[in-house]
């Protein structure tokens, strides 16, 4: 849906029409009167709120891949998939040699 004078939100999605690119609004300065976009390839730009209501865009669901920008692999977001879980027998009072 277009709403092309729709108050940004921190952590949305939107799809500009006329650059035809992807951005999230990551922090607005209600003070300042500015706005911090990151696109999807993980530039940040800044704008004003007179820049931002004059833009055309609409907001969209995340991509599927947000971490592209981030270049987050499976290892980063689950870090301990590969280490050994150490199973205690006792779990009200563990060896001591478990705990390092």
């Amino acid at each position: 849906m277009i709403k092309p004078h729709e108050y940004p939100v921190i952590g949305t999605w939107y799809f500009d029409m006329v650059n035809k690119s992807q951005f999230e609004i990551v922090a607005i300065d209600e003070k300042e009167g500015l706005i911090e976009i990151q696109y999807f390839s993980g530039e940040i730009e800044e704008m004003d709120m007179d820049t931002w209501f004059s833009l055309r865009v609409a907001s969209i669901a995340a991509p599927k891949d947000w971490s592209g920008p981030f270049e987050v692999d499976q290892k980063d977001e689950f870090p301990n998939l590969e280490d050994d879980v150490i199973h205690p027998d006792n779990h009200d009072n563990p060896p001591y040699d478990s705990l390092q």
